[in-house]
């Protein structure tokens, strides 16, 4: 992680979520990515480093990523959030549609983007990568050498494709195609705390992730009990 970031990552939940937040220490506003469980908590330290909240990013619109109603409870996430410090959440246009119906959002309260796109906290650039697999809008962030992977990489592993509006074969494609590609220094952040370690590389998790390492398509279904 560079020191020219503000870049902190929060266990939160039963469920072992890692919330990143992200900002820029010159500018002090920050992001929250995947705001969910204990919003208190993470605007207090947003607030005892002396950091702005300037939105909501948002990996894909499961309730123990965004909040809201999960197998007969509710969980804290982005309505909270916006209740407390109104501004945007970013999402992929394809989870516009389930992330109203889970957390209750109107139109006005996210912006919905579409494929490649590049978003500033202060003068830091985030990249967006697009990554359906787990979801049709999942997507990755990029900073500063480092990805936020949500549930579409995790470390040794993948996300879920048994889930309503899950594909193997689009995750097989995000894996292999778009975060393979990315340089092997890239630091690995995923959305839970699934492995001995909190963090991991693009490039150890393409010498040890089975997921990563299939050269094609129906080796991959195949191995994700799915043909082609």
């Amino acid at each position: 992680m560079s020191d020219g970031i503000y870049l902190k990552q929060v266990l939160c939940g039963p469920m072992d979520n890692y919330v990143y937040l992200i900002g820029d220490p010159e500018t002090r506003e920050a992001f929250i990515v995947d705001p969910a469980w204990d919003i208190d908590s993470l605007l207090n330290i947003l607030a005892e480093d002396d950091m702005r909240l300037a939105g909501a990013l948002v990996t894909h619109y499961h309730p123990d990523h965004i909040g809201g109603d999960f197998m007969g409870q509710h969980i804290q996430g982005i309505t909270e959030l916006l209740e407390q410090a109104p501004s945007k959440v970013y999402i992929h246009k394809a989870e516009a549609p389930y992330v109203a119906q889970t957390t209750g959002l109107e139109s006005s309260d996210y912006v919905a983007v579409d494929g490649e796109t590049t978003v500033n906290v202060g003068r830091i650039p985030i990249r967006f990568i697009h990554t359906p697999g787990h979801t049709p809008g999942s997507q990755c962030f990029l900073v500063d050498g480092n990805l936020v992977s949500g549930d579409t990489l995790f470390i040794g592993a993948c996300g879920r494709v048994d889930l309503p509006g899950s594909e193997p074969s689009d995750l097989y494609y995000s894996l292999t195609q778009k975060l393979q590609a990315l340089p092997d220094e890239t630091i690995v952040l995923p959305g839970h705390n699934y492995a001995p370690q909190s963090s991991s590389t693009i490039g150890q998790e393409k010498a040890s992730n089975p997921y990563m390492r299939f050269k094609d398509l129906q080796s991959f279904l195949t191995t994700m009990g799915y043909s082609a």
